[in-house]
């Protein structure tokens, strides 16, 4: 949640995502920040380096978590949830990543420790998340696959 929020004032993105307001914004930090724009020795060069970076983090983080790019994406990942069992799970802080026996991987924001231990605890674990975890948390498919986890 933390990274999401970072993204989302770095933007001044309050509360719906859209991605056409997105990516108009995305242009205009790119402008303002683009390395190129500054000469070499200039004090700002580092700066802007460091800052076009994290904007082009920002916005494919911002966009894989858009609304119009989850309903985009709804039918493979409703028959990913549906069909595939859980083959591996990480948890560190608020985000948990599940990878699933078909080989993707998701990421959940904003998943506590108290969630996730119940999830572990549980002797049903596709039952529990199906009911706990998936229709509750922000969500975004993940770059990593089975064979990297």
């Amino acid at each position: 949640m933390k990274r999401i929020n970072e993204y989302k004032k770095l933007y001044g993105i309050e509360n719906n995502l859209d991605l056409k307001t997105l990516k108009k914004r995305y242009r205009d930090l790119v402008k303002e920040w683009h390395p190129d724009k500054f000469q070499n020795g200039d004090a700002l060069q580092e700066e802007a380096e460091l800052n076009s970076r994290k904007i082009i983090d920002g916005y494919h983080f911002l966009v894989s978590i858009a609304p119009e790019t989850i309903a985009s994406n709804l039918e493979n990942y409703t028959e990913t949830i549906t069909n595939s069992g859980i083959a591996d799970y990480i948890h560190k802080g608020l985000l948990l990543e599940i990878t699933f026996q078909d080989g993707t991987t998701y990421e959940y924001f904003g998943v506590t420790k108290p969630v996730y231990i119940k999830m572990i605890n549980s002797d049903k674990l596709n039952r529990f998340a199906k009911r706990n975890i998936y229709p509750n948390y922000i969500y975004r498919k993940s770059k990593r696959t089975l064979e990297e986890a």
